[in-house]
């Protein structure tokens, strides 16, 4: 077992995005820790590969993104689900802290 301290990885960079490898050698899953600045967007994307993904609001407030002009209103304690497949990003309203966790890990 291991705990994860969320609280050691708050941490924001004007105008950019935080990233911080949470679990990265697991054979089943990986887990990110992506800290957004207000404003700032993670592009919209997709992988070509079998898998499902979680996109897990931690702290503040923007939008889940998607495919064309998708955009669902996010808040902390929302949790997107989706394929790997499927286009997938977040634009930050407020700072945003969000846990991304992909299975297979990618």
């Amino acid at each position: 077992m291991k705990v994860m301290k969320l609280s050691e990885t708050n941490e924001f960079k004007p105008g950019v995005m935080n990233r911080f490898m949470l679990v990265e050698k697991s054979e089943y899953f990986k887990i990110i820790n992506f800290n957004l600045d207000a404003g700032v967007t993670f592009p919209v994307h997709s992988h070509d590969l079998d898998g499902d993904l979680s996109i897990q609001v931690i702290e503040g407030s923007g939008y889940f993104l998607g495919e064309g002009d998708t955009k669902i209103p996010a808040e902390k304690g929302d949790i997107l689900i989706s394929e790997i497949r499927e286009p997938h990003g977040v634009k930050a309203e407020t700072n945003m802290r969000i846990l991304v966790t992909i299975a297979p890990p990618i």
